[in-house]
């Protein structure tokens, strides 16, 4: 009599189906052991990878720990310095100097034409506004050394670096052509223009022979005024024995004053020395 399905214990399920597997893997074959898909294995964990240091950092390291090393630098003390620690105090700035002309002018001159002319306006006082000095040169194509030598000698007598003046226009009657060199100039201003009429008046103007003045009909009729010398050696940076040759120059003083008058008194004050003024006219006598 069999046994029904109630009556069988767990035990025998569990050899049954062991019994069944065993069963299986007999019947399939070996070369289809390719085909049965391994199971995959889990992916590994990802491990935290460390940047290397680079050099410059490695650098600032090897610096920051040599810093850390040394010894830390003691504070200065707040103790006041004595007199023989004191710095030294710093020169005090070189002032400039004013022409002693131009002292004068400030000084006296300027409120004599103001009361003289009756001017509403300082600024109406007449002044120097500059000085030029030219040296004409027609021989340089003859003596191609006279240029250099006339401006060495107006370059001592102003303290300024003349200028070649050329030709504007061709002129056949004079062989001159556009361009080419026909003189030397200089134009002063300022502390250098009231130096230089300084020397001009007390210096260079006494050592003419047989001196007695100057024009007084040498101004334009604008308040400039003329002058013409005929010797450089007369100022005393001119040195006799190194000059080449006997030349002349002219001297034009531009002032500020609107009439000749204005002018002549301003230069007047200034120190030129004018011719004095005749008195009567000549040939008046009694017959």
């Amino acid at each position: 009599m069999e046994p029904s399905d109630s009556d069988t214990p767990e035990g025998d399920d569990t050899a049954s189906e062991a019994v069944a597997a065993t069963d299986t893997e007999a019947a399939t074959p070996q070369g289809s052991e390719a085909a049965v898909t391994p199971k995959a294995d889990p992916p590994p964990a990802k491990s935290t990878r460390t940047r290397r240091p680079t050099a410059a950092a490695a650098e600032a390291k090897q610096q920051t720990t040599a810093t850390e090393g040394a010894p830390k630098p003691r504070r200065a003390s707040r103790r006041r310095p004595t007199q023989e620690e004191a710095p030294p105090e710093e020169a005090a700035p070189a002032v400039k100097r004013v022409p002693r002309l131009l002292e004068r002018y400030r000084a006296g001159i300027k409120e004599t034409l103001l009361q003289e002319f009756g001017y509403r306006n300082v600024m109406q006082v007449p002044r120097l506004e500059k000085v030029v000095l030219n040296i004409g040169l027609g021989e340089t194509k003859t003596n191609p050394k006279a240029m250099e030598s006339a401006t060495r000698d107006l370059g001592l007598i102003s303290a300024q670096k003349p200028i070649i003046t050329r030709a504007r226009r061709s002129i056949a009657g004079f062989k001159l052509r556009e361009g080419e060199p026909i003189g030397t100039a200089v134009t002063l201003r300022g502390n250098r223009m009231y130096e230089f009429m300084d020397r001009l008046v007390n210096a260079a103007l006494p050592r003419i022979r047989d001196f007695r003045g100057v024009s007084r009909r040498a101004f334009d009729g604008r308040g400039n005024y003329s002058l013409g010398i005929r010797e450089q050696v007369i100022f005393p940076e001119i040195d006799y024995g190194q000059i080449d040759r006997i030349r002349s120059l002219q001297v034009s003083i531009i002032t500020t004053a609107t009439t000749d008058q204005e002018a002549m008194r301003l230069l007047d004050l200034l120190g030129m020395p004018f011719t004095r003024e005749e008195v009567g006219s000549r040939g008046s006598g009694n017959a």
